[in-house]
């Protein structure tokens, strides 16, 4: 039978989230049942809440940055057992037949993979997201958590960490690759990190210099304030590759011009208005612009072992559900360091 969960909900874009309810389907043969611990907060939760995004669907249940135990599996479930760390990331179905399907990009589905929330499963029910204590995910979407990452600084991986290391592995981020992360917060931090751990020569790209220090911390070879006019003269021409993070609408002819003969610019935040940029800043040297979203389910798994073995996970700030409009708040504001993760047992 169904399992009512507590969640924290929200019912229109101008409404706060607050306390309810979602219904959980029973597990099937092949679904795992978990009792979640932490979700973070991403961004895309915001969007999605206060309806930025079309086709958004009310009332609604946003996370995905979600990691638990295991609670009870379908009786065919092989991959996973009662009392198992795991998580869950952005999307939780596929096709499972189309060709990026089958090359372990599930999130390029040419279906259009399944959402965590805001997206209809196999049964036609709508998806609801980690701001609850509990969900249904079939065992193919769930990842295993190893015991070196806490489940609070592993419940951010879920989403910033895998869109950071996807464009680091495809565009071969390692020894002698000069490597700049442009924005320092939920998903920068992580980048550095991750890159350093790679072998790479890392630059972080900042408004300002209040994040310095922390990216020194977290392995940056280099920080410099964007705000500063000589940044982008003193830089220019020496980047390989460049994690583009943020939102916000960039001067791209400037942040182009950074890139070495043949390097490429990778997109993985979303601005609100179309980019625009010149072509010869493109066609002058050869460079490339390009995007990505999150890994598939075998590179998130590559992912959190990699972290895992190199001692990484996500900076946060874990707390309590009665202050998730409050964290919104903060995120709009930049005001993190440099996540926040609820804690479940407090929906």
């Amino acid at each position: 039978m169904p399992i009512n969960a507590k969640a924290y909900v929200v019912s229109s874009p101008t409404s706060d989230l607050g306390p309810g309810a979602v219904e959980r389907r029973d597990p099937g043969d092949f679904d795992v049942l978990i009792a979640i611990r932490f979700t973070g907060i991403c961004h895309s939760d915001i969007h999605a809440a206060r309806g930025d995004w079309a086709g958004v669907k009310y009332p609604l249940v946003v996370g995905h940055e979600i990691t638990g135990v295991v609670q009870a599996t379908g009786r065919k479930v092989t991959s996973h057992s009662v009392g198992d760390r795991v998580g869950v990331g952005c999307f939780v179905d596929s096709c499972r037949e189309c060709a990026n399907c089958r090359e372990e990009g599930q999130q390029y589905c040419l279906q259009g993979a399944t959402s965590t929330y805001n997206s209809f499963g196999r049964d036609g029910l709508p998806t609801a997201g980690g701001y609850s204590t509990s969900i249904v995910v079939d065992e193919n979407y769930v990842l295993s958590i190893p015991d070196g990452i806490s489940l609070e600084a592993a419940a951010p991986l879920m989403c910033a960490g895998i869109t950071m290391y996807s464009p680091l592995r495809q565009w071969r981020a390692g020894p002698r690759k000069r490597v700049a992360i442009i924005g320092m917060g939920g998903l920068g931090h992580i980048g550095v990190k991750i890159a350093s751990a790679m072998g790479a020569e890392v630059t972080v790209l900042s408004q300002s210099l209040k994040k310095q220090e922390d990216a020194l911390r977290h392995g940056a070879h280099r920080y410099y304030a964007t705000s500063e006019a000589t940044t982008f003269e003193y830089l220019k021409g020496q980047l390989d590759l460049i994690i583009n993070t943020v939102s916000a609408d960039i001067d791209m002819d400037a942040y182009l011009s950074l890139l070495s003969m043949g390097g490429t610019m990778v997109l993985v935040g979303l601005p609100s208005k179309p980019l625009s940029q010149r072509a010869w800043s493109l066609i002058g040297m050869r460079r490339n612009l390009t995007g990505s979203k999150m890994g598939g389910i075998r590179q998130t798994q590559e992912m959190l072992e990699f972290c895992a073995a190199n001692g990484l996970g996500a900076e946060v700030e874990v707390i309590p559900a009665h202050q998730i409009n409050q964290a919104f708040e903060r995120v709009m504001a930049s005001d993190v360091r440099y996540r926040f993760v609820i804690d479940a047992d407090t929906f």
